[in-house]
């Protein structure tokens, strides 16, 4: 089962470049999204967050050199506390994988946590403004929402 589900590849028009568009992706395991992105950075991928991006998935604010990240204004990080499974669907906070977790996130989303109180098992929601000041938007939305102001606004 693939853990990025909602993510997919587009090349780019010469054929050379790809980039991996994450949409909407749960997360899952520390480990196989570190291994997955330390890939995509070996190849120099470029990602773009176009939605949802929780739990394991946030991992990649760490990995993936911030140059090569962007997010379009639908992007939403999502952070918390790892976990175990617990008997009778209840989590068991794992303090160790949470150690490991939060080591890494860049220092400036390390910061951001710690503002709201840490990676907890309730989570924080990280988009709109607080995440633009943080990482560029993607071109292609700046260049769609400038084309959107101009155009002639249409009576219904």
């Amino acid at each position: 089962m693939s853990l990025l589900l909602a993510a997919f590849l587009l090349m780019a028009a010469d054929g050379c470049n790809a980039e991996v568009r994450i949409v909407n992706d749960p997360g899952g395991w520390i480990g196989d999204y570190v291994a997955r992105y330390e890939r995509l950075r070996a190849r120099g991928e470029a990602i773009v967050i176009d939605g949802y991006c929780a739990s394991a998935c946030t991992i990649v604010l760490g990995i993936i050199p911030r140059d090569k990240i962007c997010v379009t204004s639908r992007a939403e990080f999502l952070f918390h506390a790892a976990y175990n499974p617990a008997p009778h669907g209840r989590r068991q906070t794992n303090r160790e994988a949470t150690d490991r977790l939060y080591s890494l996130y860049p220092s400036e989303i390390q910061r951001w946590i710690d503002k709201r109180g840490g990676l907890t098992s309730r989570g924080t929601l990280l988009s709109g403004a607080s995440l633009a000041a943080m990482y560029p938007r993607c071109p292609e939305e700046e260049t769609q929402g400038a084309i959107a102001a101009h155009l002639p606004r249409v009576a219904r």
